[in-house]
């Protein structure tokens, strides 16, 4: 299951995301506010990353203006690694060598349709480890 979650600067981009998971019959748990509701970035952040570290949910997508601020906020969890995208090479990549676990865009930066793609790549894309393994495991190493 994904954990998905927005601000109140990105209802419509995460409304676009939802209909993509619903199409590909991807199960998620929406945390984020509707339409004219005010939320604040990092307790969404917040909500949806212990939804990730409990095992809840396996990867989470986070949406706000920019992204930037969901990532920021994201990465202050233990156990997270938030990659801030708005183009295929970095989210393909961020999965491979980073094995991140949640996938933060803004719905400022970037429109629905390369979202739903950004978002494919990061669902499909498996961690390589490896030598890739030791840098993520000294990412972790950074949390103590």
């Amino acid at each position: 299951m994904i954990a998905i979650g927005n601000d109140h600067a990105a209802v419509s981009l995460k409304k676009a995301v939802c209909e993509y998971l619903d199409s590909k019959g991807i199960s998620y748990k929406d945390f984020g506010c509707g339409e004219g509701e005010k939320c604040d970035y990092p307790d969404k952040a917040k909500e949806v990353c212990e939804a990730v570290t409990s095992g809840e949910c396996e990867k989470a997508i986070l949406v706000c203006g920019t992204g930037v601020g969901m990532s920021m906020a994201a990465n202050k969890i233990k156990g997270i690694r938030a990659a801030c995208c708005s183009d295929y090479f970095s989210v393909k990549f961020t999965r491979l060598h980073n094995d991140a676990n949640v996938l933060c865009f803004g719905e400022r930066v970037v429109g629905a349709g390369l979202a739903t793609e950004l978002v494919e790549v990061f669902l499909t894309t498996e961690f390589e480890g490896g030598r890739h393994a030791t840098r993520v495991d000294k990412i972790t190493a950074l949390e103590k």
